[in-house]
């Protein structure tokens, strides 16, 4: 069994300010993606997912989940409060469960697709399940079932681009270094 990287914990027990820093600016980014949307025939497509895949990527699982599952409850409470439990559980759980499968071992692109589509996997599932309980009716969720996909896979698309050709992950580790 493969240990957890050090290295993505490494800067919350070296510099405290530093890690909060970041994990508040994703944070801030994920509430201020919740409160608009794409419009797409029939709904909205939201950008949080991608802001919550791209932190999970680079940041720890405390973090992560502290950027997708607080950030995504804070974002619904201001805007759209019904669904915020649902939020703070799929998207905590999402962030988390990337976070720790990217980092586990040596990080690759790889291991970051697989990854994410796990998380997308989890952030459906969650979304589908909690709008049933919410809104009380098994048919909303499935009306709102490929917006789901649709948005979970701009978070996973997204992310991997940021990240790995936008070199976000790897100016993430330099300044890691850095004191």
């Amino acid at each position: 069994m493969e240990k957890v990287s050090t290295e993505t914990t490494s800067l919350r027990k070296k510099d405290k300010v530093k890690w909060i820093t970041i994990a508040g600016l994703f944070m801030a980014l994920n509430i201020a993606m919740s409160s608009f949307g794409i419009p797409v025939p029939g709904g909205h497509l939201y950008l949080c997912d991608l802001v919550i895949c791209t932190a999970a990527l680079i940041l720890d699982p405390v973090a992560a989940f502290i950027v997708g599952g607080i950030g995504s409850f804070i974002g619904d409470m201001i805007f759209y409060p019904l669904p915020m439990f649902v939020s703070l559980a799929t998207h905590g759980l999402q962030a988390v469960v990337i976070s720790l499968i990217a980092h586990r071992g040596k990080e690759s692109f790889a291991k970051s697709l697989v990854a994410t589509l796990i998380g997308a996997v989890i952030m459906v599932v969650g979304y589908t399940l909690g709008k049933t309980f919410v809104y009380s009716t098994f048919e909303y969720a499935m009306i709102k079932l490929p917006y789901e996909i649709a948005q979970a896979l701009l978070g996973v698309g997204g992310s991997l681009l940021l990240c790995y050709k936008g070199h976000l992950l790897s100016i993430y580790k330099r300044m890691e270094l850095t004191d």
